[in-house]
């Protein structure tokens, strides 16, 4: 198996597990029970400028530990002080190191909405992101059929989640769009073998309509590649190791905005 469909492979362990301790009739339920809200990951992104969503990660399979020290909360408070507009939280805790505690603080400490950052395969995780204080779950078509990721499309939108739906091609994007997705990112790392191509999003964004909002994940490093996003019309890009492992993180924000 690759990458992907080890880190698949194992959420659906991890589900088999939580569905041991809590049932998913009952973390379903307390997820309904929780105000729906209205929508803030969306509208975040909805703003004339371009949106940026700052992560909090702590290793990956790719480059190993990327922060041996890991305050995430002081992490989370440098990202709101430079202006980000939403905060994405690892939790996959086998590859990246993640932990749904992460999250769950993260979320009752920042005032801006924070997205579920894992390898969605079962409806119950997205149950738990609502309970976990997320404002947003991540979808990857690539572990996803069409039908399914309808399904939890729609059970986001019930419980007042927003879906970003992740794809890496053309014919990801069209199932993507399909599935009734208001939100699309392109991952520009390959997750099957973690290459980074920056052109992926250049490449696709012409067939995303453009009342959907358009991520630009990963391979974000420098100005020039926040202004190259601004350019093909992107809504947001998502940054992780560029911040991750900058010594100053408010400093390499602003570099990225282009505001030094």
């Amino acid at each position: 198996m690759n990458i992907l469909d080890q880190l698949a492979e194992h959420a659906r362990q991890r589900v088999a597990a939580a569905k041991a301790v809590k049932p998913l009739s009952e973390i379903e339920r307390e997820a309904l029970a929780l105000p729906k809200g209205d929508f803030p990951f969306e509208r975040a992104l909805s703003g004339e400028n371009l949106a940026f969503i700052c992560e909090c990660k702590k290793a990956s399979p790719s480059r190993g530990l990327i922060a041996p020290d890991f305050p995430y909360l002081a992490i989370a408070r440098d990202y709101e002080a430079a202006g980000a507009e939403a905060i994405s939280v690892l939790t996959e805790p086998k590859w990246f190191l993640g932990s749904d505690d992460y999250l769950r603080e993260i979320a009752k400490n920042a005032s801006v909405p924070c997205l579920r950052k894992d390898f969605t395969v079962d409806e119950y995780m997205l149950y738990r992101a609502k309970r976990l204080g997320a404002s947003a779950a991540l979808l990857i078509c690539a572990i996803l059929d069409e039908a399914r990721l309808r399904d939890y499309i729609q059970i986001c939108d019930g419980l007042g989640l927003s879906a970003l739906v992740e794809t890496h091609d053309a014919a990801e994007v069209g199932m993507a769009l399909r599935a009734g997705a208001r939100i699309v990112g392109v991952n520009n790392r390959n997750l099957k073998d973690f290459t980074v191509d920056t052109g992926n999003s250049r490449r696709l964004r012409t067939l995303i309509p453009r009342d959907v909002l358009f991520v630009s994940e990963s391979g974000v490093r420098d100005a020039s590649d926040v202004q190259a996003a601004r350019w093909m019309g992107a809504d947001a890009v998502l940054v992780g190791e560029a911040l991750m492992r900058a010594t100053d993180v408010r400093a390499k924000l602003a570099e990225l905005r282009g505001n030094t």
